[in-house]
């Protein structure tokens, strides 16, 4: 499949982030009015309404009625999750969160800022930057001084070293694409949708299959990688080694479209022959490997059917088979079940795990 050069992806990092955080800005879904609506219109802080609203004595009289009026006029309800936790408390909950600029995550902030804003509270972001070393210092810093009413974490491993942090102050956590089992967790099925992926790979024919997989430090991309051989096993077919590639890259885990070009040259390289379809470990990779088959003149899906995993936004663009996760609404989720711990500090961690489906489209018929 030759893609149009319009399609074709050669922006900097720069403009990548550009991109995304235009799209995280302009696409939220607001249900209803919220206090930001308020804050608009009264030209205040979202801090303040929610003081106004709550009764708290710090604020000046001119402003309470001012904002007091508008709430009046634009007929606001207010959530009963904000009404049951309105009081001591910061408006605000954190997300620690691995790189700003990828495009998994500004579809689950999408949803998270969404009903943040739907439950009148503010989201404050923390950028880790590397998480083998700077997990700790970020967990400690989103909750200093009890600035935040409770914590996102984001597909990182939780350290060990601070459970007991959190259990001790009982601060409320919600750990999302990843998983300990003392505190709510909300992810997709990695390992089931690499499954269900390869499983379509057989099913069409193809015998000789290869992956192209991010980091193996990382865990969604290595219970992708389990899912991948697991199907292969299941339906007695070989695993190539000289068809599999792991990244190099650091960044973000190996998760982007370089990596992906550069796994894919790797195993073109190799001079071994090439698979009849490649399983990427995500949709931004798997658009690097397209790039990079066409540059050696491999028609996709003619010469290589790809597959990736994620669905993001450029797939659709690309005409790429994937499998979807349902990103915004795992961050929707996440939030809903951080404010029912925030209430409930006692009941047994839930555990919610989503299941992802094949979107089948131009890269593999």
């Amino acid at each position: 499949m030759n893609l149009p050069s319009a399609v074709c992806f050669h922006l900097t990092r720069m403009k990548n982030f550009i991109i995304l955080w235009k799209h995280f800005q302009n696409n939220f879904v607001f249900y209803g009015i919220t206090i930001y609506d308020i804050a608009r219109e009264a030209k205040v802080g979202i801090g303040t309404v929610s003081r106004v609203l709550n009764g708290n004595p710090h604020v000046s009289e001119k402003t309470r009625k001012r904002v007091l009026e508008v709430a009046r006029r634009l007929n606001y309800q207010p959530h009963t999750y904000a009404q049951r936790l309105a009081k001591q408390k910061a408006y605000a909950i954190s997300a620690v969160i691995p790189f700003f600029t990828s495009y998994f995550f500004i579809e689950v902030l999408r949803g998270v800022q969404d009903k943040i804003t739907e439950l009148g509270f503010d989201l404050v972001l923390y950028g880790v930057n590397d998480p083998s070393n700077q997990v700790e210092y970020y967990l400690q810093k989103s909750t200093y001084r009890g600035k935040v009413d409770g914590v996102l974490f984001f597909s990182m491993r939780f350290p060990e070293s601070y459970v007991g942090y959190f259990n001790q102050r009982t601060i409320p956590i919600v750990l999302v694409d990843t998983y300990h089992p003392k505190f709510d967790s909300i992810s997709v099925d990695n390992f089931q949708g690499a499954y269900l992926a390869t499983k379509h790979l057989i099913e069409i024919g193809h015998e000789k299959i290869g992956i192209i997989v991010a980091r193996l430090e990382s865990v969604p991309a290595k219970q992708r990688f389990e899912g991948f051989k697991k199907a292969l096993s299941d339906y007695g077919k070989n695993f190539y080694e000289e068809f599999f590639v792991e990244a190099k890259e650091t960044q973000l885990d190996g998760f982007t479209r370089e990596a992906g070009y550069n796994s894919c040259m790797e195993l073109l390289n190799r001079k071994k022959g090439i698979p009849t379809a490649i399983f990427v470990s995500s949709d931004i990779q798997a658009i690097g490997v397209i790039e990079a088959l066409n540059e050696n003149g491999i028609k996709v899906p003619d010469d290589v059917a790809v597959i990736g995993f994620d669905d993001i936004e450029l797939a659709k663009d690309f005409g790429l088979t994937t499998v979807r996760q349902p990103m915004y609404e795992m961050g929707k989720v996440a939030v809903e079940k951080l404010f029912e711990r925030m209430n409930d500090r006692v009941r047994k961690p839930m555990h919610i795990k989503f299941t992802p489906e094949l979107v089948i489209r131009k890269t593999c018929p």
